[in-house]
């Protein structure tokens, strides 16, 4: 099951992309906004990344206006791997090489159509796993040096 969030620079792209993944048939929770009122990115970043990372979904996806602050939001929730793409190759790459767990798109800087072209690329995707792990575990070990 997938988490979706937005903040209102966003929603356009957030819309889109839960349609198309109705349409694929995938099982999504749209976590907000749910209109075109001002929000905060940090809440709704740190509320589908903490439930990424608390295992409620196995994935999330993050729209802002460039995905920035969605991106940093999100990455402060340890277990989250979130990845700001912008294009196929970045987009297939969180997933082979960085596993990552959240995508983060920029709603005012990508058109609908390549938004949710790249939510796909990064859901075909798979995680290579074997040296791609070995780095992950370092990354997992900065993690456990914070606590």
């Amino acid at each position: 099951m997938i988490a979706v969030g937005s903040d209102h620079g966003g929603l356009e792209l957030k819309q889109a992309i839960c349609e198309m993944l109705q349409t694929r048939g995938l099982e999504f929770s749209d976590l907000g906004p749910f209109n075109e009122s001002s929000v905060d990115y940090p809440e709704f970043g740190k509320k589908v990344a903490t439930a990424v990372a608390a295992g409620e979904f196995e994935s999330g996806i993050l729209i802002c206006g460039t995905g920035i602050g969605m991106s940093i939001a999100a990455n402060k929730v340890d277990g989250v791997r979130a990845a700001l793409v912008h294009d196929p190759f970045t987009a297939q790459m969180a997933k082979e090489h960085n596993n990552a767990n959240v995508l983060v798109l920029g709603g005012r800087v990508l058109s609908v159509e390549l938004g949710c072209q790249l939510v796909e690329v990064w859901l075909d995707s798979n995680f290579e796993g074997g040296r791609h792990q070995m780095r992950l575990d370092k990354i997992h070990r900065i993690e456990a040096d914070r606590k």
